[in-house]
C-alpha cells in the first residue's frame, strides 16, 4: 500500500519572486500559453501556494475536495488503486502540470493519489476561486476543458500501448509520452525524465527486469542515457521509430 503524509499548507501572501516564478510557469504551459496574460494573473490572485515535502500528497484517491493544483516547482507521481490491494503509478507531474479537477466538467471524488517525490511548490486554486476567476475571465473554463481533454487522451494512449505494443515499443512510447507537453524543443533537445526503472515498469505493465533489458539496449544504441532515478532521451527521432514499430 502507498503510504503518504498530509501536505503542509502555506497560504501567506506570495513574495514577489514567488509570484514572478509562478506567473512565468503558468504562461509557458501548453494549456495557458495561447490565452491572455490576464488569465494567469487572475489565477495567481485567487490561488494560494502549497509547499510539499517528499512523501506528502497533494490529493488522495476518493478525496471529495475539488479544485486544481498547478505544479510550480518539483515533481509529483500519480497512483491509482489496482487489484490485489496495490497502488500503481500512472503518471508524473512537473512544472506546469495540472493536478485535480473542476466539478463543472467532472463530478465525483478524486481519481488518483498524487504524491510529492521531491520538495515542491504548487499553486492551489479551489472550486470557489475558479468561479471568481471566471467572473472576470470566463475563458478559464475553455482552458480547463483543454487540459482535461489532453489528460484523457494521454490515458487512452497509455491503455492502447499496453494492449497493442510489444515491450520494446511500449517502453519507447512511454518515455516519449513522459516528456510530451513538458519539453521545450529549442531549449531541451535531450530532455531528462525523473523516473526510476521500477516506476517505468509500473507505467508499462512490465517487470523491472524486462525494463532494464530494453533500457540497456537503448543506451548501447545511443538512444538514451540512464542515471540514478533519471533517464535522458538523446535521440527522439530514433525512439519514435522504435515506438512506431
Amino acid at each position: 500500500m502507498l503510504t503518504t503524509n498530509r501536505p503542509l499548507r502555506y497560504n501567506c501572501k506570495m513574495k514577489s519572486d514567488e509570484r514572478n516564478l509562478a506567473l512565468s510557469v503558468l504562461r509557458k504551459t501548453e494549456w495557458l500559453k495561447d490565452y491572455p496574460r490576464e488569465l494567469a494573473e487572475a489565477m495567481l490572485a485567487e490561488g494560494s501556494l502549497v509547499r510539499l515535502n517528499v512523501g506528502e500528497w497533494a490529493q488522495a484517491e476518493g478525496d471529495n475536495r475539488s479544485g486544481l493544483f498547478v505544479v510550480i516547482e518539483g515533481v509529483l507521481h500519480s497512483y491509482c488503486a489496482a487489484p490485489g490491494d496495490r497502488e500503481v503509478m500512472i503518471g508524473l507531474a512537473e512544472a506546469g502540470s495540472v493536478v485535480g479537477h473542476a466539478t463543472r466538467f467532472s463530478g465525483g471524488p478524486r481519481l488518483v493519489t498524487t504524491v510529492c517525490v521531491e520538495p515542491s511548490v504548487l499553486l492551489e486554486i479551489s472550486e470557489a476561486a475558479l468561479e471568481r476567476v471566471a467572473e472576470r475571465r470566463p475563458e478559464i473554463w475553455r482552458a480547463i476543458a483543454g487540459f482535461a481533454y489532453a489528460n484523457m487522451r494521454s490515458m487512452v494512449r497509455m491503455a492502447a500501448e499496453v494492449i497493442s505494443l510489444r515491450p520494446r515499443e511500449r517502453i519507447a512510447a512511454r518515455l516519449l509520452a513522459a516528456v510530451d507537453g513538458h519539453r521545450k524543443p529549442m531549449e531541451e533537445p535531450a530532455p531528462t525524465i525523473r523516473l526510476s526503472q521500477e516506476l517505468l515498469g509500473e507505467m508499462t505493465g512490465l517487470t523491472r527486469k524486462t525494463v532494464n533489458v530494453h533500457l540497456s539496449a537503448f543506451e548501447r544504441d545511443g538512444l538514451i542515457e540512464v542515471g540514478y532515478g533519471r533517464i535522458t532521451l538523446c535521440d527522439l527521432e530514433r525512439l519514435r521509430a522504435v515506438a512506431n514499430g
